[in-house]
């Protein structure tokens, strides 16, 4: 770890140590926090978790509408996305690119929504509206969330239904045609049932220029409803029903060739040089998803019990023209289409006491998790120059059923009045059945271009168990400051390959990852309650960690990385320093390494950097209320900057250079809070940077699907 950076750190622990400390008045103190990090609503300075947490109101005045936006203004949190059903979630250094398109595997970054586990990555494309917070857990979760929560969880909680009617309607108009209408409703049905709905709908044109087709690519077109009714027949029992459903089309992920004298899109390229201007056949991607989620609580004089019972279906296909180019003397071009059908059934039941009120309390729980998915993968190969045109296609359909239990427990035993010990564990068994086939629909192509042999019907099935320990100590030096120190493991079940080269490889599982992480933290409020101060320190050791790879020029398939060690520090910070005048900003460094990877033959990565994982990522942000007779105007600025990350493990291609953002938002909200109308802009400086990025080095061609360009519109909001 650079010098500069442990002094950092050391300088926030001993500033958090310090204590309160006199301050000038101040209006404003900042509020108390309140989140569910290990599945009890608690005061996130008193969890001995790195935690970032985005409530309503700053979902709100940040735009984030995506959680894309969400990562931007996290430490360590990295995204890029394949298409609108295949996004890529890192959260330091680890996360999934290439196993969540496959039936047979699964996200190292898990996001919950609602309690429920979501098995599925392209499941959480869910609207960030009507959202009570979001919090993004940093590092293995080994206990209360445990499976497969390798890199980190994300929290989605929706807000609940209400005795107290509230309302709130929202019109946006932007550049590229946008128009963005959004609306809750929430309040009683009866003295025992309340009720809200909540709906968003979205237009835009494309991003993107398809020369060659006159197409405006990468548009969306979105609807999300979500709707909640909660039972309370009286003080002791509870019953929340909540279902969502979201439909998304867009004219696909378009990818620029960057290389020069490379062609943009194949058998009808052209060469720009402007990134967002394209050729070839245009692409498409398409996610249709249905949640259904019912939680019961019913509190005892024992402890708090609590079920949670999920459903989720999801349908996903996409198209991409993956790879053209000007091969001497032949023209290569290559579509993959995929369709992905997943749905997944799971149960938890839990219950939380604290006996007698006193200096033991307990959690304790089971979970079960069955998922079917079916995904087929069709690759095209044309070989345009050859006369007649010489092409071939190739077919997978694969289908993964998987089944999945465990059971947990943590136990918070307060040694004194200021020193709390904490220890969890949690037993888990995972089965994957697996029926899969490889064929070539059309030839004449040997591999690699194909599948080396043709295999139909394989079966074969696999299981992996894990036992994952946490122990946590953290010590209350002051009300105000908090000390902790963590041990917890985490692990990652096994999977099988979606397009592997050949039956061996098909029928070969590759091996689940485990991660141990040590931390230690400071939580910290200064000055009367209006700065606020956390930062965490912490190495992670990764044994066969998954890693997706390019091989034989067209397909990606996952192998275990030897062993990973990532440490880094990372900071918080939160102040109210004048009147009116709000600061916030992070920071987080990452040295993340394959401490030994090599495949065997003749790559060796080790010692190279890991995918996804800047060294350095800054964002801070401004806010400042004007206020008059006649109502408040609200003036904001927010800015990101990310260091250079590599995109695959050979650290020789797919690079994204350093880049900054800057977001802006001027708002003017009547005195009453009744209408609020704010003219903001996100990317000001129209930076592009990789969102994903797929190198061909014999060819000399990269394909870039790159980030939004300068967006900015004005949203007008009603509230009753």
């Amino acid at each position: 770890m650079p010098e500069r950076a442990r002094q950092c750190l050391v300088g926030a622990m001993l500033l958090a140590i310090m204590g309160p400390a006199p301050f000038a008045a101040n209006e404003g103190i900042i509020e108390e926090v309140l989140v569910t990090a290990r599945k009890r609503e608690e005061s996130m300075q008193s969890v001995a978790i790195a935690v970032s947490v985005f409530d309503e109101e700053s979902l709100r005045v940040n735009s984030i509408t995506g959680l894309e936006d969400v990562a931007l203004r996290t430490p360590s949190f990295t995204w890029g996305e394949s298409s609108a059903a295949d996004p890529n979630l890192f959260i330091r250094g680890i996360g999934t690119a290439g196993p969540s398109t496959f039936a047979g595997g699964d996200p190292s970054v898990v996001v919950m929504v609602d309690g429920v586990y979501i098995g599925r990555i392209s499941g959480a494309n869910t609207d960030l509206f009507d959202l009570e917070r979001i919090e993004v857990l940093r590092g293995p979760q080994g206990t209360v969330y445990g499976k497969n929560a390798v890199g980190g969880v994300v929290n989605l909680i929706s807000k609940r239904p209400s005795q107290e009617p509230e309302a709130r309607v929202e019109v946006t108009a932007g550049n590229y045609d946008r128009i963005n209408l959004r609306g809750y409703v929430n309040g009683a049905i009866s003295d025992t049932i309340s009720a809200k709905l909540a709906v968003s709908a979205l237009n835009r044109d494309g991003y993107v220029k398809n020369a060659d087709t006159g197409s405006e690519l990468w548009d969306e077109d979105s609807t999300s409803i979500r709707a909640g009714f909660l039972y309370e027949p009286n003080d002791e029992f509870a019953a929340l029903f909540t279902v969502e459903s979201i439909r998304e089309r867009e004219s696909g992920a378009p990818r620029d060739i960057v290389e020069p004298g490379s062609f943009n899109g194949g058998i009808h390229a052209i060469t720009d040089p402007d990134p967002l201007i394209v050729g070839g056949e245009d692409s498409y991607g398409d996610c249709d998803i249905l949640g259904l989620t019912l939680q019961l609580d019913y509190t005892t004089g024992f402890g708090e019990l609590t079920s949670v019972t999920g459903y989720r279906d999801t349908d996903a296909s996409w198209g991409i023209p993956f790879f053209a180019n000007q091969v001497t003397p032949t023209t290569i071009e290559s579509t993959n289409l995929n369709d992905d059908e997943f749905s997944q059934f799971s149960q938890e039941f839990r219950i939380t006491a604290n006996p007698g009120g006193g200096n033991l309390d307990w959690t304790a729980g089971v979970f079960y998790f069955y998922s079917d998915a079916d995904r087929f993968y069709k690759l095209i190969q044309e070989f345009q120059s050859f006369v007649p045109v010489l092409g071939g296609i190739a077919e997978y359909d694969q289908t993964v059923k998987t089944e999945s239990w465990a059971v947990f427990g943590s136990v918070n035993y307060r040694l004194t009045e200021t020193l709390q010990l904490s220890v969890g564990a949690r037993y888990s068994f995972e089965e994957k059945e697996q029926e899969h086939s490889g064929i070539v629909i059309e030839g004449p192509f040997p591999p690699p271009l194909m599948p080396a042999n043709q295999f139909i019907g394989l079966e074969t099935t696999d299981d992996w168990d894990a036992f994952t320990p946490s122990v946590s100590l953290d010590w209350h030096v002051t009300p105000d400051t908090m000390l902790y120190a963590s041990v917890a493991k985490g692990f990652k079940s096994g999977g099988y390959q979606g397009i592997p080269p050949d039956s061996l490889s098909a029928a070969t599982p590759f091996d689940p990852e485990f991660a141990w992480s040590y931390e230690v933290g400071a939580k910290s409020q200064w000055w009367d309650n209006r700065l606020r101060l956390n930062a965490a320190a912490f190495l992670m050791d990764h044994e066969d960690l998954q890693v997706a790879e390019l091989i034989a020029g067209n397909r990606v398939v996952i192998g275990n990385a030897a062993e990973a060690e990532v440490k880094g520090i990372e900071l918080e910070l939160l102040a109210l320093p004048l009147p009116n005048l709000e600061l916030a900003a992070s920071y987080s460094y990452l040295d993340a390494e394959f401490t030994e990877f090599a495949d065997g033959a003749t790559t060796d990565n080790t010692g190279n950097t890991l995918p996804w994982a800047p060294e350095h990522k800054v964002n801070v942000s401004a806010q400042y209320n004007i206020e008059f007779d006649t109502g408040v105007v609200t003036l904001r600025a927010d800015w990101t900057r990310q260091s250079k990350i590599f995109l695959e493990a050979s650290n020789l291609t797919e690079i994204q250079d350093a880049f900054s953002i800057w977001d802006a938002r001027v708002a003017f909200a009547t005195r009453d809070r009744k209408w609020e109308v704010a003219a903001w802009g996100k990317n000001l400086g129209d930076e592009l940077y990789r969102f994903n990025s797929v190198a061909f080095p014999p060819f000399g061609q990269e394909l870039v699907l790159w980030s939004p360009p300068r967006t900015y519109g004005v949203t007008a909001t009603w509230w009753m």
